[in-house]
Protein backbone atom coordinates (compact mmCIF):
# COMPACT_ATOMS: atom_id res chain seq x y z
CA UNK A 1 0.00 0.00 0.00
CA UNK A 2 3.11 2.28 0.87
CA UNK A 3 5.07 1.96 -2.25
CA UNK A 4 4.29 5.59 -3.40
CA UNK A 5 6.27 7.16 -0.11
CA UNK A 6 9.33 5.34 -1.38
CA UNK A 7 10.20 8.42 -3.50
CA UNK A 8 9.86 10.26 -0.58
CA UNK A 9 12.98 9.35 1.21
CA UNK A 10 14.50 13.08 0.50
CA UNK A 11 11.94 14.75 1.97
CA UNK A 12 11.47 12.24 5.27
CA UNK A 13 15.49 13.23 5.90
CA UNK A 14 14.63 16.85 5.51
CA UNK A 15 11.72 16.86 7.98
CA UNK A 16 14.03 14.96 10.68
CA UNK A 17 16.38 17.55 10.10
CA UNK A 18 13.73 20.36 10.80
CA UNK A 19 12.28 18.44 13.55
CA UNK A 20 15.47 18.61 15.26
CA UNK A 21 16.22 22.64 14.12
CA UNK A 22 12.59 22.76 15.75
CA UNK A 23 13.52 21.13 19.14
CA UNK A 24 16.79 22.94 19.66
CA UNK A 25 14.74 26.31 19.46
CA UNK A 26 16.58 29.75 19.44
CA UNK A 27 20.15 28.90 19.43
CA UNK A 28 20.58 31.95 21.75
CA UNK A 29 18.62 30.31 23.90
CA UNK A 30 20.47 28.03 26.56
CA UNK A 31 19.79 24.21 26.02
CA UNK A 32 18.28 22.52 28.67
CA UNK A 33 20.31 19.77 29.69
CA UNK A 34 19.29 16.83 31.24
CA UNK A 35 19.67 16.80 34.49
CA UNK A 36 17.66 20.17 34.34
CA UNK A 37 14.46 18.04 33.46
CA UNK A 38 15.15 15.64 35.71
CA UNK A 39 15.30 18.11 38.85
CA UNK A 40 12.92 20.54 37.62
CA UNK A 41 10.42 18.71 35.72
CA UNK A 42 10.06 15.98 38.02
CA UNK A 43 6.60 15.27 37.77
CA UNK A 44 6.55 14.68 33.92
CA UNK A 45 9.44 12.35 34.28
CA UNK A 46 7.46 10.45 36.83
CA UNK A 47 4.90 10.10 34.44
CA UNK A 48 6.85 8.67 31.77
CA UNK A 49 8.64 6.43 34.01
CA UNK A 50 5.44 5.34 35.04
CA UNK A 51 3.55 4.90 31.61
CA UNK A 52 6.91 3.45 30.07
CA UNK A 53 7.25 0.68 32.70
CA UNK A 54 10.86 1.68 33.28
CA UNK A 55 12.31 3.45 36.71
CA UNK A 56 15.04 5.79 35.14
CA UNK A 57 14.88 9.62 35.60
CA UNK A 58 17.86 10.22 32.83
CA UNK A 59 16.51 8.37 30.54
CA UNK A 60 13.05 9.71 31.11
CA UNK A 61 14.23 12.88 30.83
CA UNK A 62 16.14 12.59 27.65
CA UNK A 63 12.81 11.00 26.24
CA UNK A 64 11.14 14.02 27.11
CA UNK A 65 13.74 16.32 25.38
CA UNK A 66 13.95 14.28 22.32
CA UNK A 67 9.93 14.24 22.70
CA UNK A 68 10.05 18.39 22.81
CA UNK A 69 7.76 17.08 25.78
CA UNK A 70 5.49 15.64 23.90
CA UNK A 71 5.06 12.92 27.10
CA UNK A 72 3.08 10.75 24.97
CA UNK A 73 5.93 10.58 22.80
CA UNK A 74 8.95 10.09 24.97
CA UNK A 75 6.87 7.47 26.91
CA UNK A 76 6.78 5.72 23.36
CA UNK A 77 10.60 6.22 23.12
CA UNK A 78 10.98 4.51 26.70
CA UNK A 79 8.72 1.85 25.95
CA UNK A 80 10.55 1.04 22.61
CA UNK A 81 14.19 1.44 24.65
CA UNK A 82 12.42 -1.67 27.06
CA UNK A 83 12.50 -3.79 24.82
CA UNK A 84 15.76 -3.93 24.16
CA UNK A 85 16.41 -4.23 27.71
CA UNK A 86 17.66 -8.17 29.06
CA UNK A 87 16.46 -9.27 32.26
CA UNK A 88 18.34 -10.36 35.12
CA UNK A 89 16.11 -11.37 38.04
CA UNK A 90 12.91 -10.85 39.51
CA UNK A 91 12.96 -8.72 42.57
CA UNK A 92 11.02 -9.26 45.53
CA UNK A 93 7.51 -7.18 45.75
CA UNK A 94 8.72 -4.06 47.99
CA UNK A 95 7.27 -3.40 51.19
CA UNK A 96 5.58 -0.08 51.53
CA UNK A 97 5.05 -0.40 55.04
CA UNK A 98 8.90 0.38 55.07
CA UNK A 99 8.59 3.13 53.11
CA UNK A 100 11.10 6.86 53.80
CA UNK A 101 7.67 8.85 53.70
CA UNK A 102 7.88 11.94 52.18
CA UNK A 103 4.01 12.62 52.20
CA UNK A 104 1.37 10.57 53.94
CA UNK A 105 -2.25 11.84 54.53
CA UNK A 106 -5.96 10.54 55.76
CA UNK A 107 -8.91 11.59 54.61
CA UNK A 108 -10.41 8.76 56.60
CA UNK A 109 -8.48 9.24 60.29
CA UNK A 110 -7.47 12.73 62.00
CA UNK A 111 -4.91 11.32 63.94
CA UNK A 112 -2.63 7.87 62.70
CA UNK A 113 0.33 6.03 63.75
CA UNK A 114 2.83 8.04 62.06
CA UNK A 115 1.25 11.36 61.57
CA UNK A 116 -0.27 12.91 58.73
CA UNK A 117 2.91 14.65 56.47
CA UNK A 118 1.86 16.70 53.69
CA UNK A 119 5.02 17.10 52.06
CA UNK A 120 5.58 18.42 49.14
CA UNK A 121 1.74 19.48 47.10
CA UNK A 122 -0.17 21.83 45.14
CA UNK A 123 -3.06 21.04 47.59
CA UNK A 124 -3.27 24.41 49.35
CA UNK A 125 -1.29 26.76 46.72
CA UNK A 126 -3.47 29.81 45.40
CA UNK A 127 -2.98 28.60 41.56
CA UNK A 128 -1.78 32.05 40.87
CA UNK A 129 1.14 32.44 38.61
CA UNK A 130 3.96 33.21 39.97
CA UNK A 131 6.13 35.85 38.44
CA UNK A 132 8.96 35.30 40.28
CA UNK A 133 9.87 32.17 38.81
CA UNK A 134 10.73 34.08 35.51
CA UNK A 135 13.51 35.90 37.72
CA UNK A 136 17.05 35.02 37.31
CA UNK A 137 19.15 33.81 39.73
CA UNK A 138 16.05 33.84 42.37
CA UNK A 139 17.15 32.69 45.74
CA UNK A 140 14.14 29.79 46.60
CA UNK A 141 12.85 30.44 50.23
CA UNK A 142 13.67 28.92 53.42
CA UNK A 143 11.87 25.92 53.80
CA UNK A 144 11.19 24.74 57.40
CA UNK A 145 12.96 20.73 58.07
CA UNK A 146 10.55 18.09 57.92
CA UNK A 147 9.73 16.23 60.76
CA UNK A 148 11.09 12.34 60.73
CA UNK A 149 8.70 10.04 60.15
CA UNK A 150 9.13 6.85 62.22
CA UNK A 151 10.79 3.38 60.08
CA UNK A 152 7.60 2.03 59.37
CA UNK A 153 4.32 3.36 59.37
CA UNK A 154 1.68 1.40 59.50
CA UNK A 155 -0.83 1.42 56.81
CA UNK A 156 -4.42 2.60 57.63
CA UNK A 157 -6.19 0.45 56.47
CA UNK A 158 -4.86 -2.21 58.79
CA UNK A 159 -6.77 -0.91 61.75
CA UNK A 160 -10.18 -1.54 59.58
CA UNK A 161 -8.85 -4.81 59.12
CA UNK A 162 -8.22 -5.52 62.87
CA UNK A 163 -12.27 -5.24 63.36
CA UNK A 164 -13.16 -7.18 60.42
CA UNK A 165 -14.66 -4.24 58.85
CA UNK A 166 -12.88 -4.06 55.87
CA UNK A 167 -12.70 -6.84 52.81
CA UNK A 168 -9.72 -8.93 53.86
CA UNK A 169 -6.99 -8.94 51.00
CA UNK A 170 -5.91 -12.42 50.22
CA UNK A 171 -1.81 -13.05 49.55
CA UNK A 172 -0.88 -15.37 46.68
CA UNK A 173 2.45 -16.47 46.07
CA UNK A 174 1.72 -17.01 42.07
CA UNK A 175 4.17 -15.01 39.82
CA UNK A 176 1.80 -12.54 38.50
CA UNK A 177 1.16 -12.07 34.73
CA UNK A 178 4.06 -9.56 33.42
CA UNK A 179 2.17 -7.01 31.14
CA UNK A 180 5.23 -5.86 29.14
CA UNK A 181 6.15 -9.16 28.03
CA UNK A 182 2.62 -10.32 27.25
CA UNK A 183 -0.55 -9.64 25.46
CA UNK A 184 -3.78 -8.56 27.37
CA UNK A 185 -5.90 -11.12 27.60
CA UNK A 186 -9.36 -10.53 28.79
CA UNK A 187 -10.62 -11.57 31.13
CA UNK A 188 -8.01 -10.24 33.48
CA UNK A 189 -7.38 -10.44 36.79
CA UNK A 190 -6.64 -8.02 39.28
CA UNK A 191 -2.80 -8.37 39.02
CA UNK A 192 -2.67 -7.75 35.49
CA UNK A 193 -5.39 -4.85 35.56
CA UNK A 194 -3.80 -2.83 37.77
CA UNK A 195 -0.60 -3.51 35.63
CA UNK A 196 -2.66 -1.82 32.69
CA UNK A 197 -4.00 0.87 34.98
CA UNK A 198 -1.02 1.56 36.24
CA UNK A 199 0.86 2.18 32.72
CA UNK A 200 -2.42 3.59 31.79
CA UNK A 201 -2.75 7.57 30.29
CA UNK A 202 -3.36 9.16 33.26
CA UNK A 203 -6.18 11.75 31.46
CA UNK A 204 -7.98 8.51 30.73
CA UNK A 205 -8.01 7.01 33.86
CA UNK A 206 -8.26 10.43 35.40
CA UNK A 207 -11.53 10.53 33.45
CA UNK A 208 -12.78 6.81 34.08
CA UNK A 209 -12.18 7.79 38.05
CA UNK A 210 -14.21 10.86 37.34
CA UNK A 211 -17.06 8.91 35.97
CA UNK A 212 -17.58 6.57 38.87
CA UNK A 213 -17.67 9.78 41.39
CA UNK A 214 -20.54 10.90 39.40
CA UNK A 215 -22.62 7.98 39.84
CA UNK A 216 -20.84 5.87 36.73
CA UNK A 217 -20.97 2.54 38.54
CA UNK A 218 -21.69 2.80 41.97
CA UNK A 219 -18.48 3.48 43.88
CA UNK A 220 -18.49 6.33 46.80
CA UNK A 221 -14.66 6.30 48.10
CA UNK A 222 -12.74 7.81 50.90
CA UNK A 223 -9.09 7.91 50.45
CA UNK A 224 -8.20 6.10 53.14
CA UNK A 225 -4.39 6.78 53.00
CA UNK A 226 -2.05 7.95 50.02
CA UNK A 227 1.45 7.71 50.77
CA UNK A 228 4.68 8.85 48.81
CA UNK A 229 8.03 8.09 49.25
CA UNK A 230 11.32 5.38 48.51
CA UNK A 231 11.39 1.73 49.01
CA UNK A 232 14.09 -0.50 48.87
CA UNK A 233 14.52 -3.19 46.01
CA UNK A 234 15.57 -6.60 46.66
CA UNK A 235 16.83 -9.13 44.69
CA UNK A 236 17.66 -12.72 45.10
CA UNK A 237 21.24 -13.30 44.48
CA UNK A 238 21.48 -17.55 43.94
CA UNK A 239 25.23 -17.26 44.55
CA UNK A 240 25.07 -15.93 48.20
CA UNK A 241 21.80 -17.75 49.27
CA UNK A 242 19.89 -14.14 49.98
CA UNK A 243 18.28 -10.79 48.87
CA UNK A 244 20.90 -7.75 48.57
CA UNK A 245 19.49 -4.54 48.82
CA UNK A 246 19.66 -2.96 44.96
CA UNK A 247 18.44 0.27 45.44
CA UNK A 248 15.29 2.24 45.98
CA UNK A 249 12.50 3.66 43.96
CA UNK A 250 10.27 6.14 44.73
CA UNK A 251 6.40 5.61 44.64
CA UNK A 252 2.87 6.65 45.35
CA UNK A 253 0.41 4.19 47.05
CA UNK A 254 -3.69 4.91 47.32
CA UNK A 255 -5.66 2.98 48.84
CA UNK A 256 -9.49 3.68 48.82
CA UNK A 257 -12.20 2.71 51.23
CA UNK A 258 -15.31 2.51 49.78
CA UNK A 259 -19.00 1.85 50.81
CA UNK A 260 -20.44 -1.62 50.32
CA UNK A 261 -23.79 -2.78 51.89
CA UNK A 262 -23.15 -6.48 50.69
CA UNK A 263 -24.35 -8.94 48.33
CA UNK A 264 -25.65 -12.50 48.03
CA UNK A 265 -21.52 -13.73 48.35
CA UNK A 266 -19.97 -10.79 51.10
CA UNK A 267 -21.02 -9.24 54.38
CA UNK A 268 -21.66 -5.70 54.59
CA UNK A 269 -17.80 -4.11 54.68
CA UNK A 270 -16.05 -1.42 53.55
CA UNK A 271 -14.02 -2.92 50.47
CA UNK A 272 -10.86 -1.60 48.38
CA UNK A 273 -9.44 -0.05 45.96
CA UNK A 274 -5.36 0.21 45.09
CA UNK A 275 -2.76 2.01 43.07
CA UNK A 276 0.53 2.14 42.98
CA UNK A 277 2.97 4.05 40.61
CA UNK A 278 6.42 5.32 40.41
CA UNK A 279 7.17 8.72 41.63
CA UNK A 280 5.36 11.22 43.22
CA UNK A 281 1.82 10.45 40.70
CA UNK A 282 -0.71 11.08 43.15
CA UNK A 283 -3.43 12.20 40.56
CA UNK A 284 -2.62 8.62 38.87
CA UNK A 285 -2.89 6.97 41.83
CA UNK A 286 -6.26 8.08 43.27
CA UNK A 287 -7.82 7.29 39.90
CA UNK A 288 -6.52 4.00 39.30
CA UNK A 289 -7.75 2.80 43.00
CA UNK A 290 -10.88 4.07 42.18
CA UNK A 291 -11.10 2.50 38.84
CA UNK A 292 -9.68 -0.62 40.29
CA UNK A 293 -12.45 -0.91 42.81
CA UNK A 294 -15.20 -0.12 40.05
CA UNK A 295 -13.92 -3.65 38.13
CA UNK A 296 -14.12 -5.43 41.05
CA UNK A 297 -17.66 -5.54 40.42
CA UNK A 298 -17.94 -9.50 39.98
CA UNK A 299 -15.44 -10.48 42.05
CA UNK A 300 -17.98 -8.61 44.81
CA UNK A 301 -20.87 -10.44 44.02
CA UNK A 302 -22.59 -6.61 42.82
CA UNK A 303 -24.72 -6.19 39.60
CA UNK A 304 -23.37 -4.48 36.23
CA UNK A 305 -25.02 -1.82 35.96
CA UNK A 306 -23.23 -0.89 32.85
CA UNK A 307 -21.07 1.76 33.93
CA UNK A 308 -18.20 2.79 31.33
CA UNK A 309 -15.22 1.79 34.25
CA UNK A 310 -17.41 -1.66 35.22
CA UNK A 311 -16.12 -2.61 31.52
CA UNK A 312 -12.74 -4.19 31.79
CA UNK A 313 -12.46 -4.19 27.85
CA UNK A 314 -13.70 -1.09 26.94
CA UNK A 315 -11.03 0.27 30.51
CA UNK A 316 -7.86 -2.08 29.88
CA UNK A 317 -8.02 -1.62 25.77
CA UNK A 318 -8.42 2.30 25.92
CA UNK A 319 -6.30 3.12 28.70
CA UNK A 320 -3.21 2.60 26.75
CA UNK A 321 -1.91 5.30 25.03
CA UNK A 322 0.28 4.40 23.06
CA UNK A 323 -1.25 1.42 21.40
CA UNK A 324 -4.21 4.41 21.12
CA UNK A 325 -2.19 6.63 19.47
CA UNK A 326 -0.60 4.19 17.31
CA UNK A 327 -4.11 3.83 16.15
CA UNK A 328 -5.01 6.84 15.85
CA UNK A 329 -2.13 8.26 13.96
CA UNK A 330 -1.52 5.69 11.41
CA UNK A 331 -4.25 7.20 9.79
CA UNK A 332 -2.63 10.19 8.71
CA UNK A 333 0.04 7.99 6.83
CA UNK A 334 -0.64 7.45 3.01
CA UNK A 335 -3.70 5.35 2.31
CA UNK A 336 -4.09 6.08 -1.30
CA UNK A 337 -5.10 3.04 -2.41
CA UNK A 338 -7.47 2.47 0.21
CA UNK A 339 -9.16 5.82 -0.56
CA UNK A 340 -8.79 5.46 -4.62
CA UNK A 341 -11.05 1.87 -4.05
CA UNK A 342 -13.62 4.25 -1.50
CA UNK A 343 -13.99 6.68 -3.89
CA UNK A 344 -14.59 4.63 -7.22
CA UNK A 345 -17.26 2.54 -4.66
CA UNK A 346 -18.73 6.08 -4.14
CA UNK A 347 -19.01 7.26 -7.81
CA UNK A 348 -20.02 4.06 -9.07
CA UNK A 349 -22.92 3.80 -6.12
CA UNK A 350 -23.95 7.08 -7.63
CA UNK A 351 -24.07 6.21 -11.02
CA UNK A 352 -26.47 3.57 -10.11
CA UNK A 353 -28.93 5.65 -8.28
CA UNK A 354 -28.69 8.11 -10.87
CA UNK A 355 -30.02 4.70 -13.27
CA UNK A 356 -32.74 3.62 -10.86
CA UNK A 357 -33.58 7.35 -9.99
CA UNK A 358 -33.09 10.02 -12.72
CA UNK A 359 -34.84 12.76 -10.66
CA UNK A 360 -32.07 12.21 -8.25
CA UNK A 361 -29.40 13.37 -10.20
CA UNK A 362 -30.96 16.38 -11.38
Amino acid sequence: MYVAVKGGERAIDNAHAWLAEERRGDPDVAALDIAQIREQLALAVNRVMAEGSLYDPDLAALAIKQARGDLIEAIFLIRAYRTTLPRLGLSHPIDTGAMAIDRRISATFKDVPGGQVLGPTFDYTHRLLDFALAAEGLEPPAVAEAPVAPDAVPHVAEFLDREGLIQAEVASDATPPDLTREPLNLPAGRALRLQALTRGDEGFVLGMAYSTQRGYGRNHPFVGELRIGAVAVELDIPELGFAVEIGEVTVTECETVNQFVGSKTEPPQFTRGYGLVFGQTERKAISMALVDRALRWEELGEDNVGAPAQDQEFVLYHADNIQATGFLEHIKLPHYVDFQSELELIRKLRREAAVARPEAAE
